[in-house]
């Protein structure tokens, strides 16, 4: 989730990579083409330095995101969505409606560090997705958000191309089943949001696993056609060693010669190495610069980041302190809240104003 500050000129930026232009007073004015957030997500599970980041990157972004996994046991428990939702995402809602941002929510239907795996709720209450009840509670709560907050873009299940590679069967069957469900729900309101699911764009490509070939995601367009637009889930720097080698069609391939737009909900690239991968804060400059180029060749409704700030995966509990170590460093703020070589590109390229 500094060397980028020195040499790196907004005109060249933005004129390459942010899509449109409009006529101004002395030529083409460069315009942003998508808008660009992130979500609440904290660097540590410490109240005074979530508001603290919170205050950081809402001065920087037009778009908020939700993305999180069902609070399954309070829910298998008989309590409502509302009851919920009201004291937990009143406030914050609040506070990205009165910024003016637009609001992206996608409800996890699985594990989100571990696709094979059901989610860990779920688990610990020996349930299962593929229960119809269970489909029953999933579906309500999407239609209580949507009802309560409003999002603009709902998304109805999360890198559904990996939960069909590495989950069983059912599991990813009762996915299918309850996000088209959901979708019915949500379709037959007087004022639907757009409606999206994520694909991994790594998995996509081949790059996670052994198989290393271009897999795509036509299955995803078959299984989920009531989509609006696509929604990406990228973190490159496990299939590629640096960011440059990306391919030009990187995002775009996936549409397989659809004219759906785009919409990158989670992802970045690591600014530091860990087991696997090598990187550093300059590697992630430049994913940045190409993450923008990509994006302003094609239809693009948004860039979010799930991380603003990098986080301390030691201060999470044992069992999630590895799975989380290698998405820790994504931000564009340290743990701390320091900006990091990244943030100013960030900066430069949200300086331009959208159409």
């Amino acid at each position: 989730m500094i060397s980028s500050r020195a040499g790196f000129a907004m005109a060249i930026l933005t004129l390459s990579a942010c899509g449109a232009t409009g006529p101004g007073p002395h030529g083409p004015t460069p315009t942003r083409g998508f808008l660009m957030g992130f979500s609440a997500f904290p660097p540590r599970p410490d109240q005074a330095i979530a508001v603290a980041a919170l205050q950081l990157w809402s001065r920087r972004a037009d778009v908020a995101i939700v993305h999180e996994e069902l609070p399954w046991t309070r829910l298998l428990a008989g309590e409502t969505p509302d009851a919920i939702l009201a004291p937990e995402k009143d406030g914050l809602i609040d506070f990205y409606r009165g910024k003016g941002f637009k609001l992206v929510f996608i409800a996890d239907a699985t594990d989100g560090l571990g696709r094979e795996r059901e989610a860990p709720q779920l688990r610990l209450a020996g349930r299962s997705i593929a229960e119809p009840a269970v489909q029953r509670l999933y579906r309500d709560w999407i239609m209580a958000f949507v009802r309560r907050y409003r999002p603009e873009y709902v998304g109805l299940a999360a890198e559904t191309n990996l939960i069909r590679l590495l989950a069983a069967p059912p599991v990813y069957q009762a996915v299918v089943a309850v996000a088209n469900a959901s979708a019915a729900d949500l379709t037959a309101l007087a004022s639907p949001p757009r409606l999206f699911v994520s694909v991994q764009v790594e998995t996509a490509w081949g790059r996670l696993g052994e198989a290393r070939a271009y897999r795509g995601v036509e299955q995803d367009f078959v299984d989920f056609p009531f989509v609006h637009l696509l929604g990406l889930s990228s973190y490159p720097y496990f299939g590629w060693d640096d960011p440059d080698q990306l391919p030009g069609d990187y995002y775009s391939r996936l549409l397989g010669g659809r004219s759906l737009p785009v919409m990158v909900v989670e992802g970045s690239w690591a600014s530091e190495s860990a087991a696997g991968f090598q990187s550093t804060p300059a590697t992630q400059v430049r994913y940045l610069r190409r993450q923008a180029n990509l994006l302003g060749a094609i239809s693009t409704v948004a860039w979010i980041s799930l991380a603003p700030t990098d986080i301390d995966a030691a201060a999470f509990s044992s069992d999630l302190e590895a799975a989380i170590r290698p998405f820790s460093r994504l931000g564009v703020l340290t743990i701390d809240l320091a900006p990091k070589p990244s943030l100013a590109v960030w900066d430069s390229l949200f300086a331009v104003p959208k159409p």
